[in-house]
Order: structure tokens, then C-alpha cells, then sequence
């Protein structure tokens, strides 16, 4: 198992947390199937292809399998640190981390139809498919857009706000924990990252709605937000480290 493998070799450890998640719990193997399973309804084709043009319409999802995977590997990875530094295996770790894979089992489909969808767009192929019946229609219509981006929202969110409690969840057992200065600090940048995360989540759901389908293109944009807010989150809480550790120091050495 891949994640047995991580923890041998303690891939992702942080210098100034400690592991309490030593081994690989039941809850991990049980979530390292359920992510499997997801990554296997993401496949292009569960059918080897018969003809060259059954091989070429299959390697056109290609870039979208891409995206969704690397969407997916973006959660598993989050999982895996949470079980690592915090190591909980009680009921409310453990009910939270069933809705998390109930999540990410329920989007899978919507996550490969939107980004197959997408690519095909900025690749200039066609939106229309042909059915099990022989007929063509096409894969979604412009006025379905707006809904679209909406469900993929609520996913996005609610992922989101899982960790969120996850990470409450590990905050509010400090003290069993023994978490100290530094990783109650991570911790909670945790719980930030994931709140404005879901805050522009929230955000695209409402351009979709109000915007309707001339802010489609919007909606999606509003997504690019979360790579400078997370930077500005995570500066920010070095910074506030940096300074509670030099006035430890200062503290230490007796300087007023």
C-alpha cells in the first residue's frame, strides 16, 4: 500500500511536528480503497478500445483525467497529513471521515464530467455524444452551465468544511494531544486554509446563480482566487511564528 510505504520512509514530515499517526490505521486502508475506487471510475475507459478511433476518442479524456486525479491525489494527500500529525481514531474522526469519502465518492462523476467538458471546449472538440441507442445528442446544453458549476461548488465546499471540523476536531483535543506553540499554529492555519477554501467555493456557487449563464466563465475563475489567498494565509501565520519564536528567545536570554 502506498501510504504504508510514505510512513516507512515518513514522506511529508515536518520539521517541528511531531508524527502521532505512526502506523496506518483501519480508517486509512478502508479510505485508501474508497479513494481507489474513485480514481477507477475516473478512467477514460474501463473497455480496451477496438478500433484506432475508439483509442482516440478514449485518449481525449486524457487532460481530464489529469485534472480530476490530480484533484483527487490533492485530497488523499490532505488526509494523509491530517492522520499523521494528529493520529485520531475516535468516533467523531472517525463519522467525519466516512462523510469525507461519501463526498469524494458522490463528485466523482460530476468532477469528470465538468473538466471533461472544459477540455474538450479549450481543445475544440465537439459537445456532442452519441448514446447506447445510436443517437447524437449534446452533453450538456448552455443553460445547464450555471447548475453545473453550482454542484461542483457544493462538492468543493463541503470537502472543505469537512476538514475544517477534522481540524477542530484536533484543535479541541490539544491537551491530549499535546500539541505545543508551533503546531496548534499549523493547525490553525489549517482551519483557515480550508475556511477560505470553501469561502471561494461559496463565492463561485453565488456568481453561478446570480450571474447565471452569461457568468459561467466567472464562476470558474473566482477558483484562481485560492492560490494567493493560501499564499497570503500562509506568509502570514510564518510571519506570526517567526515572531512568538524570537520573543521566546528573548524571553529565554533575558532580554526586556
Amino acid at each position: 500500500m502506498l501510504r504504508e510505504r510514505l510512513v516507512r520512509r515518513r514522506a511529508g514530515e515536518e520539521e517541528g511536528f511531531s508524527w502521532r499517526g505512526q502506523d496506518v490505521s483501519r480508517i486509512e486502508g478502508f479510505s485508501d480503497a474508497v479513494f481507489a475506487f474513485a480514481v477507477t471510475l475516473l478512467v477514460v475507459s474501463l473497455e480496451v478500445p477496438r478500433t484506432f478511433e475508439e483509442l482516440l476518442t478514449a485518449m481525449r479524456g486524457f487532460f481530464a483525467f489529469a485534472v480530476c486525479f490530480a484533484l483527487l491525489f490533492s485530497v488523499w494527500h490532505d488526509h494523509y497529513k491530517f492522520f499523521r500529525r494528529y493520529g485520531l481514531r475516535d468516533n467523531v474522526t472517525v463519522y467525519l471521515n466516512a462523510t469525507l469519502l461519501f463526498i469524494v465518492l458522490f463528485y466523482v462523476y460530476p468532477l469528470k464530467f465538468l473538466f471533461t467538458m472544459l477540455v474538450d471546449q479549450l481543445l475544440g472538440f465537439g459537445e456532442e455524444v452519441r448514446l447506447p441507442n445510436g443517437s447524437v445528442t449534446q452533453a450538456i446544453e448552455d443553460a445547464q452551465w450555471p447548475l453545473l458549476m453550482v454542484i461542483y461548488g457544493a462538492g468543493f465546499v463541503a470537502v472543505q468544511l469537512v476538514f475544517v471540523l477534522l481540524y477542530l476536531r484536533a484543535y479541541s483535543l490539544r491537551g491530549a494531544l499535546g500539541l505545543d506553540a508551533h503546531e496548534l499554529s499549523i493547525t490553525r492555519e489549517e482551519i483557515q486554509s480550508s475556511l477560505l477554501n470553501a469561502a471561494v467555493g461559496l463565492a463561485s456557487v453565488a456568481v453561478a446563480v446570480i450571474g447565471g449563464q452569461e457568468a459561467v466563465g466567472w464562476a470558474g475563475m473566482v477558483y484562481a482566487l485560492t492560490f494567493p489567498l493560501q499564499i497570503i494565509n500562509s506568509r502570514r501565520m510564518d510571519s506570526r511564528r517567526r515572531k512568538s519564536k524570537a520573543s521566546v528567545e528573548q524571553e529565554e536570554e533575558g532580554v526586556p
